[in-house]
């Protein structure tokens, strides 16, 4: 089990200097195309293009866990990534933009087709004006596209912000994604659940269920994950976390 604030901070750590070389590294190839495009040879323009195809690959398949039990997420004290998201209505956002210079609570869930990320989310419900006079807003964040969400929206009605990382973007830069293996992804579609459907994307990661608490500043004040799904963070549990952190 993933215990909240556990000692995994250094390989999270590890994992984003990777991801910054990796894009430091495409960033230097265009200029070096940009600039010197005339003076150089075939096969080193065709190198650096390889370059740049490749950064961006190496970014996102890297580290990406086969099984829940191995992700690393990141741990209080870091920073809240920067990336693509979708509101349910479709519009782009950011993490950061999401937050809008105010304390967030943020849940991670694996899908609206998931009865225990809708137990979850139901019982959320019930502490969300504590939750806001404690002074945080609650933000739940799914790999479902904008459009299931919508459709989860007319199921099941929910006061809090909705947010889609059909991308996997955001999951990948928590460290809390891993790829759901084809064995698995049979055996939903055997119970009417397509993934791909679900998130419009063919990437098969989902989210290890996880509860993130971020101050105004977008630095993580607590993190609760548990690669088994079917155990989340109880209220009680949360709400004492946020008062501890005011």
């Amino acid at each position: 089990m993933t215990k909240p604030d556990d000692a995994s901070a250094q390989q999270s750590l590890g994992k984003l200097d990777y991801i910054v070389s990796a894009k430091r590294c495409e960033r230097h190839a265009k200029s070096a195309v940009n600039t010197s495009s005339a003076a150089m040879s075939p096969v080193m323009r065709l190198a650096i293009t390889a370059l740049m195809l490749l950064a961006p690959a190496v970014v996102f398949a890297a580290d990406i866990p086969q099984r829940a039990e191995d992700v690393t997420p990141l741990s209080a004290g870091a920073e809240l990534p920067d990336v693509p998201l979708q509101t349910v209505q479709g519009r782009e956002t950011t993490s950061r933009a999401a937050l809008n210079g105010e304390p967030a609570v943020l849940v991670f869930f694996r899908g609206g087709w998931c009865p225990y990320c809708n137990r979850h989310l139901g019982n959320l419900r019930k502490i969300e004006a504590e939750v806001q006079a404690l002074g945080y807003q609650l933000i739940a964040i799914s790999p479902d596209s904008p459009a299931s969400l919508r459709a989860g929206l007319e199921a099941h009605k929910a006061e809090y912000t909705l947010l889609s990382d059909s991308s996997a973007a955001f999951i990948r830069a928590l460290g809390i994604a891993f790829e759901v293996d084809a064995e698995t992804r049979e055996k939903y579609r055997g119970y009417g659940i397509d993934l791909e459907q679900a998130s419009g994307q063919d990437h098969h990661l989902l989210p290890v269920p996880a509860v993130y608490v971020v101050n105004r500043d977008g630095v993580i004040q607590y993190r609760y994950a548990n690669p088994d799904y079917k155990v989340r963070l109880d209220n009680q549990a949360l709400l004492e976390q946020l008062r501890s952190a005011r």
